[in-house]
């Protein structure tokens, strides 16, 4: 029995558990003609086959790029060879385990292996022939099952010999009369690249000279967001050979004039509220669609730097649980992103402020945890690079029209390579009630980090109303050491604002509320990884740990300080 997860970034099955726990022990776990590989718990088509189009799984099996011809003379079939691996089934076969040919049926009594090869050629059904040091020959006809690749070093592997179309292989003879056909046609194929790359290389040397001149700048009213938004996502959804072949397209700018006219002249009426880094606008282009204009603040802490590497990195991410952002305008001083537009505004607003009323029912509640947690292990595994947000909150998850959450607002993000998972640095930036121990007293932020302020946020939005920010209960408690309290007296149903009591599935309820105190341990090598966190929220079956004593569980800051929105001028750097 095996569970798998489809990974929208990858196009692909991802295996999360299986039993028996020998992946390649199960019968046909891979399909026909496909080698399974005990390490991975993943399998590869033969040499000469690709993946079924009736693919499930894993076990769809792989059919033959080339039929065979079963003919004579240049047309002939031929053999792959295959080293360390164990005896396949055989589709036609029945299993036989008294055979010198473990689970093979009666093998040919044959006195050397040509002839042995011989017997498979001149038997179109005949699939793969193997021929021991005891002088027995084993044919496999129909489809191979349960071929197992294995370590060069085992004791057990085998080789076997794999019948291809002679078209698989490469003819060295009529590869050798090609190049003689071309070779004088090389200087000249020399000389016409050369003289391209030159001018191509004068040509971007004029582009980069020209700075910012205003013909190479987009006109933002002209901007169709949705022909933008389809062409990524099929960029997104297509094959990854596909999406290396096509090349990035160019980052659109936009000229400072027709932003002006979009958000009519960053009108008060059009304002949709303040960041850490300036305010954000809301702009129309002439076809109606609505866009979200951020203008930086000429005295914010987010200088050239940080804009430069929130639009690369942004640009860069693909997934339904990011905003999305559409260009920039770099004019006359100024420094503005402009983003899709998301009507709903950021969670914040509906937690804790004026959208507090329109009460978020426990299914949309559900949906929003479960996309910011599907948006945040985007960033930490499967984007280009590992990326660590670092200012994860309720205020910088926007809402569109549906009530999905995006993730936003990457001013603060720091992207590591494959092999790096931690960093340290003096300037510590983030927002108060949301940063991790070890990054608020040390510096040292992590994947672990980010998954402490999902905590943090898994929290507010069950325990709606309450921040991590403000004080609650008696003993002066923040919401993580109130939870904490009320956890330890198996009181968690008192947690929730008593509107939705009819309304709440009280299992998933204490299951989310124990993710969240494993999110927010003090230790961050206690925490889950983001992956671990996706699996606890959706699989029921998923065995939970014990939570430990969470990190800043109580302050002596007095209870009667009031609860503020978690907006970015929060944001501190100490």
């Amino acid at each position: 029995m095996r569970e798998f997860a489809w990974l929208e970034n990858n196009q692909q099955w991802n295996l999360l558990w299986s039993q028996p726990k020998q992946f390649c022990s199960i019968l046909n776990s891979c399909g026909s003609f496909s080698r399974c590989f005990e390490d991975t718990q993943s399998c590869k088509c033969l040499r000469g086959f690709y993946p079924s189009e009736n693919r499930q799984g894993h076990n769809g099996g792989c059919i033959r790029s080339t039929p065979l011809t079963c003919g004579n003379g240049d047309n002939k079939d031929r053999f792959l060879g295959i080293d360390d691996v164990t005896y396949p089934l055989s589709s036609m076969q029945q299993i036989n385990a008294s055979n010198p040919f473990p689970y093979l049926g009666p093998q040919i009594s044959i006195s050397d292996e040509n002839s042995c090869k011989e017997a498979c050629l001149n038997n179109c059904n005949c699939s793969a022939y193997a021929y021991n040091t005891t002088g027995h020959c084993a044919i496999w006809y129909g489809d191979l099952i349960n071929l197992q690749q294995l370590s060069s070093n085992y004791p057990t592997g085998h080789r076997i010999f794999v019948k291809l179309a002679a078209s698989e292989f490469n003819n060295g003879k009529v590869l050798a009369a090609n190049w003689l056909e071309w070779i004088p046609a090389i200087p000249v194929v020399l000389l016409v690249l050369l003289t391209a790359s030159f001018f191509i290389f004068r040509w971007r040397k004029s582009l980069k000279n020209k700075g910012e001149t205003e013909d190479t700048r987009q006109d933002i009213l002209l901007f169709d967001l949705e022909m933008s938004i389809t062409s990524s996502n099929n960029d997104f959804s297509g094959s990854e050979n596909s999406r290396k072949r096509r090349k990035d397209p160019a980052f659109p700018l936009f000229s400072f004039a027709s932003i002006l006219i979009a958000t009519e002249n960053f009108s008060l009426e059009n304002k949709l509220g303040e960041g850490g880094f300036g305010p954000v606008y809301k702009g129309k282009l002439l076809n109606g669609q609505e866009i979200a204009v951020k203008r930086l603040s000429k005295r914010s802490g987010q200088g050239l730097e940080e804009l430069k590497k929130e639009t690369m990195l942004i640009a860069k991410l693909q997934h339904r649980n990011l905003v999305r952002l559409l260009g920039c305008c770099l004019e006359q001083g100024e420094k503005i992103l402009i983003y899709e537009f998301m009507p709903n505004k950021s969670l914040d607003l509906f937690l804790f402020g004026t959208n507090n009323d329109g009460l978020l029912d426990w299914g949309t509640r559900v949906r929003i945890i479960e996309g910011i947690a599907q948006g945040l292990l985007y960033l930490h595994q499967y984007s280009r690079l590992r990326i660590i947000h670092r200012d994860l909150k309720a205020s910088n998850i926007l809402l569109d029209s549906e009530m999905n959450p995006k993730i936003s607002d990457f001013g603060l993000a720091r992207m590591f390579g494959d092999d790096k998972l931690q960093a340290n640095t003096k300037r510590i930036v983030g927002t108060y009630g949301y940063m991790s121990p070890e990054y608020a007293m040390e510096g040292l932020f992590s994947i672990k980090s980010d998954v402490f302020s999902f905590g943090v946020l898994l929290l507010e939005i069950i325990v709606s109303g309450k921040k991590n920010t403000g004080f609650y209960h008696s003993s002066s408690l923040n919401l993580i050491g109130h939870a904490w309290e009320f956890w330890k007296g198996d009181k968690v149903l008192e947690l929730v604002d008593h509107r939705l009591e009819d309304l709440v599935s009280y299992p998933m309820l204490y299951r989310y509320i124990q993710v969240a105190l494993l999110c927010v341990q003090e230790m961050a090598a206690d925490r889950p990884t983001m992956s671990e966190v996706v699996s606890m929220l959706t699989n029921e079956l998923t065995v939970l740990n014990s939570p430990k004593q969470p990190a800043f569980s109580n302050s002596n800051q007095p209870s009667s300080t009031p609860a503020t929105l978690s907006a970015n001028h929060i944001t501190v750097s100490i």
